[in-house]
């Protein structure tokens, strides 16, 4: 984006363990986004509190998204990694955001509506303002990219209005104190970051549905922190049909599980599916299941080892969180200084 230092910003909440759909969908693109971006990684736990969290059900959870961070290949020394809590110009940013945002932006957003369900009426006020939360982390750091999955696309557009609109309205101030740059204006319109295909992984019982922390059954995910035997038993019991493998991927229409299953080893081998296909395709599954125990252990035990380690020392993982949350405030609050200016605060 002309005009504005490109920064990725991303995060994710710490509610229960991560899983190998937050792996491959996204943990495996921020750790190749180091490469090429200056990359702030957030747990969000600001986020994670719009529904109730027990207190020290919340400290260990942070802790653990943490380690999965680091254990995953996101390196401290090369990302900025933090808590959201600890920086906070996310919550003095989310009100300006409150005050820019129109009730009928909000009322469009339908991951409210999911997770209010039918009792809207008890859902928290910050359940409702997550999505303005979620701008107001972006635009601190004048993020100009965001890696998004598909659920989040929504919540990106209404930052970009967000933004847009206080461009708009604050356009002569921004002029007369000259934090524009340029046409552009103040914050950034942040574009999505799609990176290769998205990596959609399925339950592994069910191959319609998504992977998920909140599916009842422990055998519908890999966690992050299973070890070897646990991983190669979930793989072992994963739902599959009596065919044999295709040779081609139109041969997997219809079958969601051998899809899914496929997709998984694509996604942990770094190869294409027909690829896979060409390897396995016309056997059975008994041994393209040996093959993906193999391929998953090599790949994720290594994580669950290390995010051990590192939970073992629960004093280095907040020093590693104090110091990224240092870094952050550092880019964050000269920011948040020149929001006030343009809105009228005054500041010694």
């Amino acid at each position: 984006m002309s005009g504005f230092h490109q920064r990725v910003f991303s995060g994710m909440q710490p509610t229960s363990t991560l899983h190998l759909g937050n792996y491959l969908g996204a943990l495996t693109n921020w750790v190749a986004m180091q490469k090429t971006h200056e990359c702030v990684f957030c747990v969000v736990d600001m986020h994670a509190i719009t529904m109730w969290q027990d207190p020290a059900d919340l400290k260990r959870a942070i802790r653990e998204v943490t380690a999965a961070y680091i254990a995953a290949g996101i390196d401290p020394k090369k990302s900025i990694i933090f808590n959201q809590s600890q920086v906070p110009g996310h919550a003095e940013l989310a009100w300006i955001c409150n005050c820019v945002a129109r009730l009928g932006w909000m009322n469009r957003m339908t991951q409210f509506k999911e997770k209010a369900g039918k009792d809207r009426e008890n859902a928290s006020l910050g359940l409702y303002a997550y999505p303005s939360l979620m701008a107001a982390d972006i635009l601190l750091y004048k993020a100009t990219h965001v890696p998004v999955g598909e659920d989040q696309k929504q919540h990106l557009e209404l930052t970009r209005d967000i933004a847009q609109k206080f461009n708009n309205d604050f356009a002569p101030q921004i002029a007369e104190l000259g934090l524009g740059t340029g046409e552009l204006g103040f914050f950034p319109l942040p574009e999505p970051m799609i990176m290769g295909p998205a990596q959609r992984v399925m339950s592994l019982r069910d191959g319609t549905k998504k992977m998920s922390k909140s599916d009842a059954s422990d055998y519908s995910r890999i966690n992050l922190t299973d070890d070897a035997d646990a991983i190669a038993q979930k793989i072992r019991k994963a739902k599959t049909d009596p065919e044999a493998l295709p040779s081609e991927a139109k041969g997997l229409e219809g079958r969601p599980e051998a899809e899914n299953l496929v997709g998984i080893y694509a996604g942990l081998s770094g190869i294409a599916k027909a690829e896979v296909l060409q390897q396995f395709g016309g056997g059975q599954f008994s041994g393209f299941k040996a093959a993906l125990v193999d391929l998953a252990v090599e790949k994720l035990a290594p994580i669950a080892g290390e995010m051990r380690r590192l939970l073992a020392e629960p004093k280095h993982i907040d020093a590693i969180l104090g110091e990224g949350a240092a870094q952050a405030d550092a880019i964050a609050a000269p920011i948040m200084r020149e929001v006030k200016d343009i809105v009228g605060f005054v500041r010694s």
